[in-house]
């Protein structure tokens, strides 16, 4: 038999078998016999003469399922239509094609698990191949084509050169690499992120001639990265940069100083606990948030503005010398007065007190914040709603503050400090009334200091509390003594604001005496003008605890600050001592006695009574006699003496179970 067109070459290893028109096998080969089933159980009928070759399974006498490729071709014989089957044991080319399809698919999966798309560069021709599953992140059809010009149309500008630089360095110098980019999607919006990673496999000369990569689809890891970084750098109420990133850019910018100059402002706002106390604490977080957006209006560009915590905020200001850094920090002042806040439909004024400090080559961050809080200090010291730049003074100055208030500290804790007793006198009899305590400083320590020289510093301290019930038990303890109680002595003491502000304050005093055994009207306690205006609730309810009690109660240099008669209406003291300024001229005629008798005749219409301070000469005393005012102080009437040798011996109010605070007396000559 010759071999028919199509018919494969080596019929001695393919099964040849033919068939006549009524089914019956002719003929078969030797390889035909050798293929281990029988014919019969074939399907051959099925497949035409001159079709497509047609893949069947067959199980062998092993039981294994192999796989026989037959093709049917027409013949004749002596005028007869015959079939020709050809027959090919492909089991193992199936095998091995389905172990490359499974190997396929299952990376096509794995990929997909991943979301990891793989691809691979020919380097010699150019070509790129992507796998299905990166095609369709990409946002393409598994089996779309993709060249590397469109790719990169499709790259983020501002990432190809990234991109590139990084393939161009790995093929030079081999081996592996990576690089993060960003890229829109072929709907040309949706941008998403991919971290990729790479390697170089040269041919046989050692030149690169293939690039395998990956590419991972990390937007989601990005976008959650990125919120975490929002929480550890911006703060949550005025998305304004936090401390720990404000910071952050004031390192970076102390590392630049040998290029550019730089300054800090640290911006307060002014009483800014009375807004949560007086509007609520809601209304305190509109503020910080209007006056976050408002700062930022109108700081020039490039700088950075954040907020500290609380009511304190900062800015860096690149590139700006002192004097810029003050005029911005002035411009910002009046831009908060020009401007209320809006609150319901009214207005709420907000002012600012601002401390400003350049960077000098050498400073460290926390010499910076130091310098500029040096500098809002003497900001809110000097009336706040202004702006102050740091002067090295202004260290010096905060050094002598430190110093004063740990001396006086060490002075209360080792029984250091004293009092002093000046007589108050009444002038129609010359009878002592009252004795004024007068703290001083008695530590051995150089330079002296007066109380003039220590109380202001320590009354900026939380000191002063302690200081003032220090004297007031101090008192209560020498009122007690067998002389004092014989006498029937009477002191006054003076209270700091910062006492006059604490809620329990009046309580403790009446406590204190009472379990002294002390009578409360032989203490009184001396409240300046100034400190009374500013806190006339406060006076109220602590005035009525005293009263209650039988304490006395003085408005002290009463004509010295920026008080008016309509105080002594409204404020229930028993008593009114007139300002030095008044009385140190009385006996000259002028205003002065015009101002004494205006408030001699306003007191004692409010039953109060009258003390005349600093009556230095003798003359003074017929005048403010004649002018009605009761009782005098001053050197003419008698010098302060020690308190311990007033009644014979030492007090340390301490061993009483005393707590501490001050006394604001008339600094020593």
């Amino acid at each position: 038999m010759s071999t028919l067109p199509g018919l494969a070459a080596d019929t001695a290893s393919t099964a040849l078998a033919i068939m006549a028109p009524d089914g019956r096998f002719l003929w078969c080969n030797p390889a035909g016999h050798r293929l281990g089933v029988g014919l019969a159980e074939l399907p051959l009928g099925q497949i035409g003469p001159d079709g497509p070759a047609v893949d069947h399974p067959v199980r062998g006498a092993d039981g294994a399922t192999r796989w026989l490729r037959v093709r049917c071709h027409g013949m004749e014989h002596e005028g007869q239509p015959l079939r020709l089957y050809e027959l090919r044991d492909v089991s193992a080319e199936r095998q091995e094609r389905d172990r490359g399809r499974n190997y396929r698919w299952r990376l096509a999966h794995l990929e997909q698990l991943a979301k990891v798309g793989t691809w691979e560069w020919n380097v010699l021709t150019g070509e790129v191949v992507w796998s299905d599953v990166l095609l369709q992140m990409f946002g393409l059809a598994a089996d779309a084509h993709l060249d590397y010009d469109s790719y990169r149309q499709m790259l983020y500008p501002d990432d190809v050169a990234v991109i590139e630089g990084t393939l161009e360095e790995a093929l030079r110098d081999g081996g592996s690499f990576s690089y993060t980019h960003r890229m829109y999607l072929a709907d040309g919006v949706t941008l998403r992120v991919f971290e990729c990673y790479g390697e170089v496999f040269p041919d046989a000369a050692g030149a690169p001639a293939r690039v395998l990569g990956t590419a991972h689809d990390i937007t989601a890891m990005r976008r959650v990265q990125d919120e975490l970084t929002k929480l550890a750098e911006r703060d949550p109420l005025t998305d304004l940069p936090n401390r720990r990133a404000l910071l952050s850019r004031l390192d970076d910018l102390i590392a630049e100083l040998r290029e550019r100059s730089a300054a800090l402002l640290l911006i307060d706002i002014d009483n800014f606990k009375d807004i949560n106390d007086v509007h609520g604490h809601a209304v305190g977080d509109d503020v910080l948030r209007v006056l976050a957006r408002r700062l930022l209006h109108e700081l020039p560009d490039g700088t950075v503005l954040g907020r500290l915590g609380g009511d304190e905020f900062a800015v860096v200001l690149p590139g700006a010398y002192a004097e810029d850094a003050l005029a911005v920090a002035e411009g910002l002042c009046d831009a908060s007065v020009r401007t209320p806040v809006p609150l319901a439909g009214t207005g709420l004024r907000v002012t600012l007190s601002i401390g400003a400090a350049s960077l000098e080559p050498g400073d460290t961050r926390d010499a910076v914040l130091a310098h500029a809080d040096l500098a809002l200090y003497e900001a809110k010291n000097a009336g706040r709603n202004r702006a102050r730049l740091y002067l090295p003074e202004q260290y010096r100055h905060a050094v002598q503050r430190v110093n004063v208030v740990t001396r006086v500290r060490k002075a209360l804790d080792e029984n250091r400090m004293r009092l002093d007793a000046q007589p108050i006198i009444d002038l129609s009899t010359g009878e002592v009334v009252s004795r004024e305590l007068l703290i001083r400083l008695r530590d051995g320590g150089e330079p002296s200091l007066s109380p003039a020289e220590f109380l202001p510093t320590v009354e900026r301290d939380d000191l002063i509390g302690e200081l003032d019930r220090w004297v007031v038990s101090t008192a209560t303890e020498a009122l007690a003594h067998p002389k004092a109680m014989t006498a029937g002595m009477c002191f006054d003491v003076n209270i700091s604001a910062r006492s006059l502000e604490s809620p329990g304050f009046g309580d403790w005093v009446v406590r204190t005496l009472r379990a002294a055994g002390i009578d409360a009207s032989r203490l009184g306690l001396e409240i300046t003008e100034t400190a009374a205006i500013t806190n006339v609730a406060a006076v109220r309810h602590l005035a009525s605890t005293l009263r209650d009690a039988g304490c006395r109660l003085s408005l002290d240099d009463f004509g010295a600050g920026f008080g008016s008669f309509a105080y002594l209406k409204h404020l229930p003291f028993s008593t009114v001592k007139i300002a030095g300024d008044f009385v140190r001229q009385a006996d000259h005629g002028g205003a002065d006695p015009v101002l004494i008798d205006a408030v001699v005749r306003a007191a004692h219409g409010l039953g109060m009574r009258t003390v005349a301070e600093s009556v230095e000469r003798a003359a003074l005393v017929p005048a403010l006699r004649m002018l009605g005012v009761d009782a005098g102080q001053g050197y003419h009437l008698g010098r302060p003496a020690p308190l311990d040798e007033l009644l014979g011996r030492t007090f340390d109010s301490r061993q009483g179970g005393g707590a501490a605070g001050t006394v604001v007396g008339h600094p020593e000559p």
